[in-house]
């Protein structure tokens, strides 16, 4: 029998009790679950379905001290920033009951003789994530959208954060039983190998995923290599660029520079939504600001072994060939021209933790170039004033192609779970820039649109009707 352990990010000791690993056996036992339990939970009524999603926030609101004791051994978050998350889980989890609820939820549209209707996908993988041990984990946003879709969920647990991972799971399997949920409807595995199993099982019929590009690709790749390729739906890298103009240099440049490194370095820069690159105009003179913005900064809890090494042989490549800013034993800044960044890729790379990039454009054609040049990301940012109109309208048109939200004069740290959030971005921010994994749309990534034509009301399911 193998065990996971999780580490305190503090003093790097190992965490007791172990994790027992998922054998490739169970992987496909609870896959057949799943898809025994698939159409009974399709055919629930959708008030039921929705009442599934509330109970798992009941449930998980009432244990939110223990589960936030047991993150904070394995993760160093704090206890503010988790409980804080456990809220934005449940709360999530009750905005998209709350969708299922409402008028229509599956009749997408209707015509005299047709009727689109948006249906279960089926059995869907979690990949969970590494920094958000509640949000995007075992209840997090992909389960959240993929039940409330109508789809049992099978979820591959993160290794940073197994302890957490399994009490998750029992107060989650519980909740659901009480609330009527077919058997089947939720398993958590744990251990590379369970995570290979699951991509490949053919009960499994879409797969959510939040973490490494390297991590993403190969499953990304294992997803659509199958016999019968699959949906995946894959977060995996984003450098977030920010661009100032000078006009907002002028007028704000001091607080635009503190509230930057506020951003970059918030959580210990491990947010997907971290700006990696700030564009200033040379000159700017922002120098001492930042450096006394970064000075007290503390060195960083990194969440996971791994984490830490990517982070050193990342700051490492930043640091090759750039002028340093400011450091300190929490924080990295850097700084180039447009015109080596041009020549330079790898620095538009993602360096997960607190570290970032300044490009120093010298013209406004050099900032219309950079922005035509930048990565697939999950945001871009604009920090403008009234007399830039046309400038930023530019800028704005130009990365709308490019990213999948854009914030003016604000910081992409912060993700909004609402509506109109669109979390997600062209390649390599994410592996289908059409969707989000935030928000209530993200249910329709584990939807399947079907149209029925000329079938009276009592031969449609009782959800489109």
């Amino acid at each position: 029998m193998t065990l996971l352990y999780g580490v305190d990010p503090r003093t790097g000791e190992r965490l007791e009790p172990g994790v027992e690993e998922t054998s490739a056996e169970t992987v496909a036992a609870l896959a057949v679950a799943a898809a025994n339990a698939a159409r009974p939970l399709a055919a629930l009524p959708l008030r039921e379905r929705a009442a599934l999603l509330d109970a798992v926030a009941d449930a998980l609101d009432a244990a939110t001290d223990e589960l936030v004791t047991l993150a904070d051994a394995e993760t160093a978050l704090g206890r503010t920033r988790l409980t804080g998350e456990v809220g934005r889980t449940t709360g999530q989890l009750r905005l998209l009951a709350q969708e299922v609820r409402g008028e229509g939820f599956q009749r997408d549209a209707a015509e005299p003789g047709f009727v689109r209707a948006l249906l279960p996908i089926g059995p869907v993988a979690v990949y969970a994530a590494s920094n958000f041990p509640f949000a995007f984990s075992v209840a997090g946003g992909d389960t959240a959208s993929a039940w409330a879709a109508g789809c049992p969920v099978i979820v591959k647990a993160h290794p940073g954060h197994p302890r957490t991972s399994v009490r998750t799971t029992e107060i989650v399997t519980e909740a659901l039983a009480k609330a009527g949920a077919p058997e089947g409807t939720f398993a958590v595995t744990h251990g590379f190998e369970a995570g290979l199993a699951l991509i490949n099982d053919p009960n499994i019929k879409a797969a959510g995923f939040t973490g490494s590009v390297r991590g993403g690709r190969a499953l990304f790749d294992a997803a659509v290599s199958r016999p019968d390729p699959i949906p995946f739906y894959g977060e995996l890298g984003s450098v977030n660029p920010v661009f100032v103009t000078e006009a907002a240099v002028a007028a704000r440049g001091e607080e635009i520079a503190r509230g930057y490194v506020g951003s970059f370095t918030l959580g210990s820069g491990q947010f997907c939504t971290k700006p990696g690159l700030m564009f200033l105009p040379a000159g700017h003179g922002l120098e001492s600001v930042l450096a006394d913005a970064i000075a007290p900064i503390e060195a960083p809890a990194l969440l996971t072994p791994p984490i830490v090494d990517g982070f050193r042989t990342g700051v490492e490549r930043l640091a090759d060939g750039t002028r340093t800013v400011a450091e300190s034993a929490g924080a990295h800044l850097f700084a180039v021209s447009a015109t080596e960044f041009a020549a330079r890729p790898e620095l538009a790379e993602e360096c997960f933790g607190p570290a970032s990039v300044i490009i120093e454009y010298s013209s406004e054609e050099e900032l219309h170039a950079a922005a035509a040049a930048v990565p697939g990301s999950l945001t871009a940012t604009v920090h403008a004033e009234s007399s830039d109109a046309d400038l930023a309208r530019d800028l704005v048109t130009e990365l709308a192609r490019h990213v999948g939200r854009i914030v003016y004069n604000g910081w992409p740290t912060g993700v909004a779970v609402n509506h109109t959030m669109q979390h997600g971005g062209p390649w390599p921010a994410t592996t289908a820039p059409l969707h989000t994994s935030v928000g209530t749309a993200s249910i329709q990534r584990f939807q399947v649109p079907v149209s029925f034509q000329g079938l009276p009301d009592e031969v449609l399911p009782p959800s489109v009707r």
